[in-house]
């Protein structure tokens, strides 16, 4: 059920309310002007959230370059999250993970046709894409993880809420595992309610679409998790999942914020799951994989390993597993669907932001703009170009 994963430590409560005081105060400080937010002439779109992580950025990031790729030039930005490079650093062909972190590795391996960027500050990694000789014709720029990054003022602003985390059962840090207050999601122009059961009912939706208590101009979708056929991570073929059987012994590696969901989802295939969980983005040491080695040994066949793409992109580079565990290694690719018929509907919410807001369509607008006298609406940036009047 919806929130069913949420623990609240009541103790810490009193240390939440002075965190709170901290957030709003930095929040009401960029609303009053006073901390300023920078437009682009490029259309940007900030994928984040209000939690502390888990709540499927990634798989919605990957969704949107499938969307987009085809007919713009994409990039993606972040932070780069326990990188071991410092300053703008863009993924080529000799990019490793520990030069921009797992998951835009891992998008850059499934898209290497976009531009994958990485930079603790945000701002100059967009004057960076944008103005480089060799990222200058990035059409739109997708921000990773950029909820609370309000330096940059994004054209669409999706915020991503966990069915299993709901905001309006989760409490502010420390005590819970909210970032910031839940007022926070009125900067939100999309909000996407993820990770929900396929079955839901309608009664399910509406009670969910009251709770979340939006503005009119807010629009809400629900998304679910697919998962497709697991991937070999060394050597041999797909394997669908279908094709697992109850008896078969199951080592599941996680390094992630909230494995319980990949769990519960893997038991439906098996009776034999030996978990083996990490923290988030964990990096695996030379005693790790020792300790897979050991565990698999010790499993009756019939046997596999499954781990995350995210897991999968810190680990592919290391020595030390044994060639039992390598033929038996796979990854588990996940993909997001759309709910309630809503997937064409949010498909050209964001294809048309990004035609109207291109660098070409606001060029010209200025010299139409010109023409007719109008020299003021000339140069403004596409995130000032709000996504609520499209």
């Amino acid at each position: 059920m919806e929130g069913d994963y949420i623990k609240i430590r009541h103790w810490l409560l009193p240390i939440s309310w002075i965190y709170g005081i901290g957030v709003r105060i930095r929040n009401k400080l960029f609303d009053f002007g006073v901390l300023k937010s920078k437009s682009y002439q490029v259309p940007i779109i900030s994928v984040g959230n209000i939690t502390v992580g888990g709540s499927g950025k990634t798989p919605h990031v990957e969704y949107l370059v499938s969307l987009l790729k085809d007919q713009f030039q994409v990039a993606t930005l972040s932070r780069g999250y326990k990188r071991k490079s410092k300053g703008f650093q863009l993924a080529d062909k000799n990019t490793k993970v520990s030069d921009i972190g797992d998951e835009p590795f891992q998008i850059w391996k499934k898209f290497p046709k976009i531009f994958v960027a990485v930079d603790n500050d945000r701002c100059h990694g967009i004057e960076t894409l944008i103005a480089d000789e060799d990222t200058k014709d990035t059409e739109v720029v997708i921000l990773d993880d950029a909820f609370q990054h309000r330096y940059v003022k994004p054209g669409v602003n999706i915020l991503l809420v966990d069915y299993h985390r709901l905001i309006i059962y989760d409490k502010l840090l420390p005590a819970g595992r909210m970032r910031e207050p839940k007022s926070g999601k009125n900067r939100a122009d999309i909000v996407i309610i993820t990770k929900c059961p396929k079955d839901l009912k309608p009664m399910d939706y509406r009670v969910l679409q009251k709770a979340m208590n939006l503005y009119p101009y807010q629009k809400l979708y629900f998304t679910s998790i697919e998962y497709c056929d697991l991937k070999p991570l060394y050597c041999g073929e797909d394997l669908p999942l279908e094709k697992i059987t109850k008896e078969t012994n199951i080592l599941l590696i996680t390094g992630i914020a909230s494995p319980q969901q990949i769990t519960d989802d893997i038991s439906k295939y098996s009776d034999k799951i030996t978990p083996l969980t990490y923290s988030d983005h964990y990096q695996f040491k030379q005693k790790d994989l020792e300790k897979i080695n050991a565990i698999f040994a010790s499993l009756p066949s019939p046997k596999i390993i499954i781990t995350t793409e995210k897991d999968a992109a810190r680990m592919i580079g290391m020595q030390g597993l044994n060639d039992d565990v390598r033929k038996s290694l796979y990854t588990l690719p996940l993909r997001v669907s759309f709910l309630l018929e809503q997937e064409e509907m949010f498909n050209n919410n964001i294809i048309n932001y990004v035609r109207k807001n291109s660098r070409n369509s606001i060029l010209a607008q200025g010299k139409d703009d010109n023409k007719t006298g109008n020299s003021d609406s000339a140069g403004n940036g596409a995130g000032t170009i709000s996504f609520r009047n499209n």
